[in-house]
């Protein structure tokens, strides 16, 4: 059974590993964004388009969980550099519709991995209860850290690594009074 002090390593524990995954997503947003020069929501955006050919934003938002604002500003960027376009419907000229361009299929062609596809493989690997479970622990967490409201796009970062920063830690260190959600 587990004591007081118990109790605070446990805290430490389940803080270091929530800085864990923060550190990893934010390492592999950079690293696309120095391979690729897109945010991982502009690269899932961007598949989303590819893969449906013509799609709505208010569509495309929803099926990538993202605000309709947020996805406004995520299409806004790729069609300004050209990897995306937007047309009117042809049975409803008040719909606008997005299409990946050839330069958008290009830079797909070449765009490394999403984390979430290498995270999905591995998921496969567990049994379905265990899924399950992981599902329903991340989703008290998010609630336990009021993070139902916000969009799924917290990989925005855009600036390349620096040297220090390339590889991940396996055990960050935590101390009293350290603010565990603060990006490095």
């Amino acid at each position: 059974m587990l004591g007081p002090s118990d109790d605070l390593q446990l805290d430490d524990l389940i803080v270091a590993a929530i800085r864990r995954l923060m550190r990893a997503v934010d390492l592999h947003s950079r690293r696309l964004a120095e391979e690729c020069g897109l945010t991982g929501p502009q690269l899932a955006t961007l598949r989303e388009v590819d893969r449906r050919r013509s799609v709505s934003a208010s569509t495309l938002a929803r099926s990538v969980h993202l605000s309709g604002a947020t996805m406004t500003g995520i299409l806004n960027r790729l069609e300004k550099r050209g990897l995306v376009a937007r047309t009117r419907g042809e049975q409803d000229r008040r719909t606008i519709l997005v299409s990946a361009t050839d330069l958008g299929q290009a830079v797909l062609a070449r765009a490394p991995s999403l984390l979430q596809d290498e995270f999905r493989e591995r998921l496969e690997r567990l049994e379905a209860w265990e899924q399950l479970m992981m599902l329903a622990n991340l989703q008290r967490i998010a609630s336990m850290m009021d993070a139902e409201a916000l969009d799924a796009a917290p990989h925005l970062i855009v600036e390349p690594p620096d040297a220090t920063n390339e590889r991940l830690p396996s055990e960050p260190p935590v101390s009293p009074g350290d603010d565990a959600f603060r990006h490095n």
